[in-house]
């Protein structure tokens, strides 16, 4: 049996989820793949928890589910901060959940250099460090050497980062090898889904975000959903990571949610079709992608159209491949936290 000391940053929907999600069935890992997880360590924004032996995963989850945080745990430790915590612990793997901060990244940008720094695998839920220092993290992981198994450098995921379950950065990269991409439309905020299905049916704008929020879906601050400005920072992701298109957010067009109005939700599912926020990577002839995200009218025979009940989907076009769809209906933060599951296992089978 193989045991993987692990840390975790971040313990709110996605962190708190993606412990439940190990402690439903502890043994899953180990019975399936040969190996388990041990947390031996845990960071919110009270403060750090950390025991070399193991933390109880379920005295965690009860005390997040009571409004407390790791201050409250028994090996809490006030001598560290987060980035100290991924800096100086002993442990093998540093999954990475702490909320979405596009002004600087931090604290995750801090945490995730500390753990590639010394070596250690990286799995992110956060999109901020990806979004502002994807070349920097690059050079520090296994991408610099095109994630070939034999790089001596530790690995770096994220697909959870782009869509939750939803395989984008996995097709991209490993099923469309050798394909010329041309064209990809991508849908992968659950949020603007939901709330533009809602307005459809009727509802006005704040009943439909509080629907999308008692989901658990919402950014902790809901204007990067509905301002477009989260499927933009996946979209700079997925430029980075498949397309090999330096990107930043200066990069993109983006327009949101916010000026859709009922009369455009009626015409476009009156005629069989939808309403959706894509975000869009077109390839032009000079063989660089133009980007943009934007409420979109989706018709009738468009891949896409058929999305229903806040799901997520993409679309891309290629010179060998024809056209792939996929698509992925998830509950809440749950697709997300299986998404860095398998980033994991992925990770341990190198």
């Amino acid at each position: 049996m193989v045991i993987v000391n692990t840390i975790v940053t971040g313990l709110g929907n996605i962190g708190r989820t993606l412990l439940e999600l190990l402690a439903r069935d502890p043994d899953r890992l180990l019975r399936r793949y040969g190996f388990t997880l041990r947390i031996v360590g845990v960071a919110d924004s009270t403060g750090v928890a950390l025991d070399p032996a193991g933390l109880d995963p379920s005295a965690v989850i009860a005390a997040k589910r009571q409004g407390l945080g790791a201050r409250s745990l028994s090996a809490f430790r006030p001598d560290l901060d987060v980035v100290a915590l991924a800096a100086t612990a002993a442990y093998d793997l540093l999954l990475e959940a702490t909320p979405t901060n596009l002004r600087d990244g931090q604290p995750a940008l801090d945490i995730v250099r500390a753990a590639l720094r010394r070596g250690k695998p990286a799995v992110l839920a956060s999109k901020g460090p990806l979004v502002l220092a994807f070349a920097e993290l690059a050079a520090l992981s296994d991408w610099a050497d095109d994630l070939s198994p034999r790089s001596p450098r530790p690995a770096l995921r994220f697909s959870g980062a782009v869509g939750g379950a939803l395989p984008t950065i996995n097709f991209g990269c490993r099923d469309l090898a050798g394909a010329q991409i041309e064209r990809a439309e991508l849908v992968v905020n659950s949020t603007t889904q939901v709330i533009l299905e809602q307005m459809a049916a009727g509802a006005d704008f704040a009943t439909a975000l509080a629907e999308a929020q008692r989901q658990g879906i919402v950014e902790p601050d809901s204007s990067l959903d509905v301002d477009g400005w989260d499927a933009a920072n996946k979209l700079v992701i997925f430029a980075n990571a498949v397309l090999r298109q330096p990107t930043t957010l200066s990069d993109v067009t983006v327009r949101g949610i916010r000026e859709v109005t009922t009369a455009d939700l009626a015409a476009a599912w009156g005629a069989g079709g939808r309403v959706s926020l894509v975000a869009l990577a077109e390839r032009q002839p000079d063989g660089r992608y133009a980007l943009s995200v934007a409420p979109t009218v989706l018709g009738r025979e468009h891949p896409l159209a058929r999305l229903a009940r806040g799901e997520m989907g993409f679309v891309i076009y290629t010179d060998t491949a024809g056209r792939s769809t996929i698509s992925s209906l998830e509950d809440g933060p749950l697709g997300t936290c299986q998404a860095m599951v398998r980033d994991v296992i992925e990770i341990m089978r190198r």
